[in-house]
């Protein structure tokens, strides 16, 4: 009898200790508690823009949530080039100097210089849509190196066919990018082929910076019936002109992210720059708490979100489909 108390008193205890640390490690994941070393980041962004702006928001709130808060135990170091190349070779060099920790680039020429400093420190790509391609990796699946990252990249041919729906009669569309992106000449090129896979004559104009922008758009809107615009940063930065051109000519502008379609574009089925840099701060965290970005698959950010400017298609008379409209997120600028 007395055999059996203790053995009880045991079992007790021992289903007690169990669920105090079962308790105790998912109140941990809830909160993602790291310790309280300060963590270094380094931030390298090609120029100020609202897109750009929003990754390195969604960048900073999310490594919020995964326990790492600037003033506590974690500390930013952002670096923005403005869109000058020689700054990015230099900023990029400075962050690696500086000893930060782990290095983010948003946008592939802020990633390539930072790939151009280092091969040995961890570098997190934040919004890089072809990061084999541009030279940065190996694979998607298995970077094979010191980079990694979240992908931008939206399904195109879904796009053309989205456009074609809105404008039936549509039989001309423009493309328009910079020549110098590494990023929109792929998605470009991709565009052209689909394009003319669907049927549309394709015209395809390029810009070198914003310089060219006015006097290219009003070519290239004059031979077309809708131009289409790939995750751009110069064309982005500048799509008040852009609109400016083509709502004169009554011309609908189709962009591959949120912000240029609140900046004037008709619809875009495009990513969520916030949710982008979400994204890269799991990432951040991952290799921060010992992840080997030789292994870690690339993250596609979203599989894309249709995007309406509603005033936009009432200012050009255009009707949305109700099947598009149902599913589309409006973004009309405030």
């Amino acid at each position: 009898m007395k055999v059996n108390k203790i053995f009880v008193a045991f079992a007790v205890l021992l289903v007690c200790v169990l669920g105090y640390g079962f308790f105790s490690s998912k109140k941990g994941e809830e909160t993602k508690k790291v310790d309280n070393k300060e963590v270094k980041v380094g931030v390298l962004q090609l120029l100020s823009h609202p897109a750009l702006d929003q990754i390195y928001k969604g960048l900073e709130d999310g490594l919020k949530k995964e326990g790492y808060e600037v003033g506590k135990n974690l500390k930013i170091d952002l670096q923005n080039a403005q869109g000058d190349q020689s700054n990015l070779a230099s900023m990029g060099q400075k962050l690696v100097t500086d000893n930060n920790d782990i290095l983010v680039g948003i946008t592939t020429p802020a990633t390539l210089s930072l790939s151009n400093a280092t091969k040995d420190k961890p570098i997190i790509m934040g919004g890089i849509t072809y990061p084999v391609e541009a030279g940065l990796i190996k694979a998607e699946d298995k970077p094979g190196n010191n980079i990694t990252g979240v992908s931008d990249r939206t399904p195109i041919k879904q796009q053309l066919e989205i456009m074609k729906k809105v404008l039936p009669n549509m039989k001309k569309v423009g493309i328009l990018y910079t020549a110098s992106e590494d990023n929109s000449v792929k998605q470009a090129q991709e565009a052209e082929k689909l394009a003319k896979e669907l049927g549309l004559e394709v015209k395809v104009s390029t810009v070198a910076n914003t310089n060219d922008i006015q006097q290219v758009t009003e070519s290239l809107a004059s031979q077309t019936d809708a131009i289409f615009v790939p995750i751009d940063n110069t064309i982005a930065s500048a799509m008040a002109t852009v609109v400016k051109v083509t709502d004169a000519k009554k011309i609908p502008v189709f962009p591959s992210a949120d912000t240029m379609v609140a900046d004037g574009g008709l619809l875009g089925l495009g990513v969520d720059q916030y949710q982008i840099g979400v994204e890269t701060a799991k990432v951040v965290a991952k290799v921060l708490k010992g992840a080997d970005t030789k292994d870690m698959p690339i993250v596609l950010a979203n599989e894309g979100v249709i995007y309406l400017n509603e005033a936009k298609a009432k200012q050009l008379g255009i009707e949305i489909p109700k099947e598009i409209k149902d599913k589309a997120k409006v973004v009309d600028k405030k």
